[in-house]
């Protein structure tokens, strides 16, 4: 759901912005509404042969979680190159090809524009170069262990994304097209 166009920002910040708009309501009355804006992110399916990656993270202020490489889209950048630069910071790696997947956009109240790409057959070919914020400890998984990765609390991983990978935990036909979407 985005963002109305009679919306006004009241607050803008470094990740997210606030919007409040009157919103006419069933009845003629009106209401104050509010929506926060999030940066634009991508996150990165990447697959080293029949393995995926995915991330052991800490961050300041986070106990260690799980996520797939990803990362804020900087100003004058686009999604691909995002997915690019990100991969290679956070992981060292560099994908032979990288496709769109899928795109996200947040819900009700919170306008986040996710991309989702994969980074199809990824080598690596630096060492990290992490940001002052970021421990991140690479780990190469089963298609089965990825998808399990879904379940897991503290998975930083784009919900929207979860709800396919638990589909795909439940769902055989689910499970074989996710499957081919990644590794093709």
């Amino acid at each position: 759901m985005k963002i109305p166009k009679n919306a006004k920002q009241i607050f803008k910040g470094i990740i997210f912005n606030i919007y409040q708009w009157q919103q006419k309501m069933f009845d003629g009355s009106f209401e104050t509404f509010e929506m926060a804006e999030r940066k634009p992110t991508v996150d990165i399916i990447a697959t080293v042969g029949k393995k995926i990656m995915f991330l052991k993270q800490e961050q300041p202020r986070r106990s260690l979680f799980s996520s797939l490489p990803a990362g804020k889209i900087e100003k004058n950048e686009n999604p691909k190159t995002t997915v690019l630069r990100e991969l290679l910071e956070e992981t060292g790696y560099k994908p032979s090809k990288v496709i769109f997947f899928d795109e996200y956009f947040g819900d009700s109240k919170t306008y986040f524009h996710e991309y989702i790409y994969i980074a199809k057959n990824c080598k690596k070919v630096a060492e990290q170069k992490l940001d002052s914020g970021e421990k991140i400890q690479v780990k190469l998984v089963s298609f089965k262990a990825f998808l399990n990765l879904c379940r897991e609390k503290r998975s930083a991983i784009s919900k929207d994304l979860k709800f396919e990978m638990y589909e795909a935990l439940v769902n055989k036909k689910e499970k074989k097209e996710l499957r081919k979407k990644i590794f093709g």
